[in-house]
């Protein structure tokens, strides 16, 4: 059976940074991640390059960072007030370091991940795009199992 729309496959794979092949996720085979194709779950690129392969098939190819979680957005790298981080007039010193994620809400109450990228001492860069922006993703590995979704 191949992977299509409507079918679910079971993969083992690399995922490394195309540009520099630092690994950025690795799935082995004896613990194999399920796909669902066509339900739009997955980015494009991604689904569109393992259509029509089988159990057994192995895999090598890159999606461009457009055609993955598209280019770095400056406009979702910006300072914020450092006050902003209070609870109960305290802020935790340790939660803001360079590094770390952050749950964030913004003023129409949705949830965002910011990555704090500089502690200055009255704001706190931080960056909300998401952590694969940018990056051209190399995804090596192979097909475990395909079967018929079942809803």
């Amino acid at each position: 059976m191949k992977i299509a729309p409507g079918k679910s496959a079971k993969l083992a794979y690399t995922l490394f940074s195309a540009s520099d092949k630092k690994i950025i996720e690795k799935v082995e085979a004896s613990k194999p991640v399920t796909f669902k194709f066509g339900a739009n779950e997955l980015i494009e690129g991604f689904e569109k390059k393992l259509y029509g392969l089988r159990a057994g098939d192995q895999f090598d190819f890159i999606i461009t960072a457009e055609k993955a979680y598209g280019p770095v957005d400056l406009y979702a790298i910006f300072d914020i007030p450092k006050d902003t981080f209070e609870v109960d007039g305290e802020i935790d010193e340790k939660m803001l370091s360079v590094g770390n994620v952050v749950p964030m809400t913004d003023n129409e109450g949705n949830k965002h991940l910011g990555k704090i990228i500089k502690v200055l001492e009255e704001t706190i860069g931080m960056d909300f795009n998401h952590p694969l922006a940018g990056k051209d993703l190399q995804f090596k590995g192979t097909v475990i199992e395909v079967v018929e979704n079942h809803n």
